[in-house]
């Protein structure tokens, strides 16, 4: 890797989201809540990370209103509201940019298959190979009433403060999310690298014995094939998860390429890995086939002068009428104050960090222009990007058409 001393190359991503990740965020000095849902507004986001050198950006993603609670609606209007859609916002961002991976969110609970699957297939064409895919389960019975073919009993307040309740409740719909990521797999295998002739002169467009039907049965559904999408530049695009307890450990263990993990110090992080580890273990994953990078989530507050972040969040807590509170370990600091917090996590076994600005753009800027020249000086990330795939930043082999593999075996 560029610039780096021989260690190995930390990798670090920044998960985008409306005004930031600050609920008050939107009211911040240098926010512009006008140019939320505006393409320019994120085209200028995402070339700031691209100029930081980050390996992707996610982009989030639901299928009802943001709101405040875990299990329902609200009726609030002192915070963002609306969004756009994930996947449509990545495509129309592939041509701006050509070296960081988009990554979206989609709903893998209500979403077909099939839809998601060519959705995510076409943004790995667009993109010329850096696209990425975080399916997300939805429990919320308001998010079943936008499509009327299933239902999802409503949680109580009571029913959210029952960790049993509510990992029942998951275990389900990860079972079910785990499907949906392997019926996309498949599809992605469905046609062979080498299944498009295009020869005019003989009319042969396709090799018809190297596109394949997928045959997939899930618990709930069903997917034929083969997929309308040629195989894509990455072969199969980049999976990632967010896990917070074993069953979501496992969900990464069965079906992602990377799981973002949210522990609040080193130790913990040390001891969220070995879940992790123990989940690839009861799966059955060979990592040495099917790697699984592991990233810690931090929200982050950034500014170069010592206890300024802090100041600044304080600021926007007073504005929301209470303290932030996130999944995620909350940092204020300096940049070089981060990059020692960064670098001690990473040696209980992390391979990099998604980072989520507490306000866009500030502290997206302090990360690209205060936190990745701080790293550069201790020779621990890219001083240009190596790769043209995400998977190619991430250090993940192409994986082969398992089609082509059982053909080649016959």
């Amino acid at each position: 890797m560029t610039g780096t001393t021989g260690s190995t190359p930390l990798h670090l991503a920044v998960a985008l989201d409306g005004a930031g990740w600050h609920p008050a965020a939107w009211r911040a000095a240098d926010a512009r809540p006008g140019e939320l849902l505006t393409p320019a507004y994120w085209a200028g986001l995402v070339a700031e990370a691209e100029r930081g050198l980050l390996d992707f950006v996610t982009f989030e993603d639901a299928l009802g209103l943001q709101t405040a609670a875990f299990h329902l609606p609200d009726d609030r209007t002192d915070q963002v509201r609306g969004s756009v859609d994930a996947v449509l916002l990545a495509a129309h961002l592939a041509p701006l940019t050509e070296r960081i991976g988009l990554v979206p969110t989609t709903n893998v609970t209500h979403t077909e298959p099939f839809h998601l699957a060519i959705g995510i297939a076409t943004l790995d064409h667009a993109s010329k190979g850096r696209a990425g895919w975080r399916p997300q389960i939805s429990s919320r019975a308001a998010d079943a009433s936008h499509f009327g073919r299933r239902t999802t009993p409503r949680l109580t307040d009571d029913d959210v403060r029952d960790p049993e309740l509510i990992a029942a409740r998951l275990r389900e719909l990860f079972a079910e999310g785990a499907e949906v990521v392997e019926a996309a797999r498949r599809l992605w295998d469905s046609w062979e690298d080498d299944a498009e002739i295009r020869d005019a002169p003989t009319g042969r467009f396709i090799d018809r014995d190297k596109v394949h039907h997928v045959d997939f049965r899930g618990t709930r559904f069903s997917v034929k094939g083969p997929s309308i999408t040629p195989r894509t530049p990455q072969g199969q695009p980049v999976v990632v998860s967010l896990a917070h307890a074993s069953t979501p450990y496992e969900f990464a263990a069965l079906g992602s390429d990377l799981v973002h993990v949210t522990p609040h110090d080193r130790a913990g992080t040390a001891a969220v890995l070995a879940q992790v580890d123990e989940a690839v273990e009861r799966t059955g994953r060979d990592i040495r086939d099917r790697p699984l990078r592991r990233f810690a989530e931090l929200l982050v507050f950034l500014d170069e002068e010592p206890g300024a972040a802090a100041d600044r969040k304080a600021r926007l807590d007073d504005l929301a009428g209470a303290e932030l509170a996130s999944d995620a370990e909350i940092f204020t600091g300096t940049p070089g104050e981060l990059a020692d917090l960064l670098l001690d996590w990473r040696t209980a076994g992390l391979d990099g960090f998604r980072l989520r600005p507490g306000t866009l753009p500030h502290d997206l800027t302090a990360i690209t222009r205060g936190l990745v020249p701080e790293l550069q000086r201790r020779g621990v990330f890219r001083t240009a990007y190596e790769a043209t795939t995400l998977r190619g930043h991430l250090g993940l082999p192409r994986p082969t058409s398992r089609y082509a593999e059982a053909a080649a075996r016959r």
